[in-house]
């Protein structure tokens, strides 16, 4: 097997990517590609800063397939999929990732090599959504090997740290930036050992720049008309400004507490002097959930204990609805201030999804509460008017709503 013919391929295929999908071509321009050792990665590979690839592998692929693989890399960088594990399972992790990139690659024309993980009901879906629908027992392998983070899923590796690595072992440093005449070279000569996983310093630094490198992939894309469809939505998603949901959350209930300072002049027994005083009422807040069936029992009672804590510094009574097509029976429940705001024993649910029950139901009773909370994947009919007091829509998924504030779950 001639290696320069393998590396003349990559660079077909990385052309090709250019002229025809300008946003993922510049992305793919900003990984140096270097063959490596088939024992740590058998078909490809990247550490956030890197292609690798097996000769052998690539060999195999046709040229739309290989183009799929330039693009799946990297796409897993220019999502920071190297930053966002935290807590999870590595293993899982990379298997949401990989369900969660090869939809938009095949969504934008890509054609994957047998072995890719896809599966429809994941379709427009983060990683993070992903994770949590995944059997705990499914063991399935990424067809790519993702080497930044500490754990390594499979393949065995040198084993080797950086510091335990001879100067001739260890990878060389590369401008982060990219020299663009370096990134047009492939990596010759003896295959590549492992890399070291990134600290946390490195993934940090890689993943303020590959957010950049995304933002101006984009626009390049957009100047020239071949940015759109889910790709499109999946970045103006990323670019958008990103705050915890508890803290958005946290921010808007706050601001509707009915604390204010008076200036009313005081009985005479008080004296002559007129100081401020704080005056408090009771807030109102009406909170529904979603029990169409695409919510967990764990993510309400997240969801419920963050009301829970912020309702005690609102001085907040709630009432509590739970809806699907229809008012949940047993609905509502009310906590006052002082009480424990938790999930009730039973709801009942598991249909269609419609808005529209729980603000005829509000109105039905009369009342104009200071806030109402919606949780909800923002998936049913709703009222074509918006009410005349604040709603906040807590949304797991992408989808839109037509009025109100919109939180994003994730």
């Amino acid at each position: 097997m001639d290696l320069e013919q393998i590396e003349t391929k990559l660079s077909a295929a990385r052309t090709k990517l250019i002229l025809d999908k300008p946003f993922l071509g510049a992305l793919v321009m900003r990984l140096h590609m270097e063959a490596a050792n088939p024992d740590w990665c058998p078909a490809t590979a990247t550490d956030a800063r890197k292609f690798y690839f097996n000769p052998e592998f690539i060999d195999q692929l046709s040229l739309d397939e290989t183009q799929f693989m330039l693009a799946h890399e990297a796409l897993h960088c220019a999502l920071s999929h190297f930053a966002r594990r935290q807590h999870r399972r590595k293993l899982h992790w990379d298997m949401a990732c990989d369900y969660a990139i090869n939809p938009l690659l095949i969504g934008d024309g890509l054609k994957p090599p047998p072995g890719s993980l896809h599966l429809p009901q994941f379709d427009g879906m983060t990683a993070e959504e992903i994770y949590p629908c995944l059997d705990e027992k499914n063991d399935e392998e990424p067809l790519d090997n993702h080497v930044y983070d500490e754990e390594n899923s499979k393949g065995t590796g040198s084993g080797k740290t950086e510091k335990e690595m001879s100067p001739k072992d260890q990878p060389s440093e590369t401008d982060n930036e990219g020299d663009e005449s370096e990134n047009q070279q492939s990596g010759a000569g003896s295959a590549a050992s492992q890399p070291p996983p990134l600290s946390p310093d490195e993934a940090e630094t890689l993943n303020i720049q590959w957010q950049q490198r995304m933002a101006g992939a984009a626009q390049q894309a957009m100047q020239v008309g071949k940015l759109d469809g889910a790709m499109a939505r999946m970045v103006d998603h990323l670019l958008q400004p990103q705050l915890p949901w508890r803290l958005l959350l946290a921010r808007y209930m706050t601001a509707v507490a009915r604390d204010d300072f008076s200036y009313m002049r005081p009985s005479r027994r008080e004296g002559e002097f007129i100081l401020p005083s704080l005056r408090s009422n009771q807030v109102e807040l009406v909170v529904v959930l979603d029990t169409s069936g695409s919510i967990q029992d764990q993510e309400m009672g997240e969801f419920l204990a963050e009301i829970n804590a912020l309702k005690g510094q609102m001085r907040a009574r709630v009432t509590l609805l739970a809806c699907d097509s229809s008012i949940a029976e047993g609905a509502p429940w009310v906590y006052e201030a002082w009480e424990e705001f938790e999930l009730p024993a039973k709801i009942t649910g598991g249909g269609g999804t419609s808005f529209e029950p729980v603000f005829e139901w509000v109105t039905d009773q009369g009342v104009s509460p200071d806030l109402l909370v919606y949780f909800t994947d923002a998936e049913g009919a709703f009222p074509k008017q918006a009410p005349p007091y604040p709603v906040i829509w807590l949304v797991k998924g992408k989808e839109k709503t037509p009025w109100g504030q919109r939180i994003q779950l994730n």
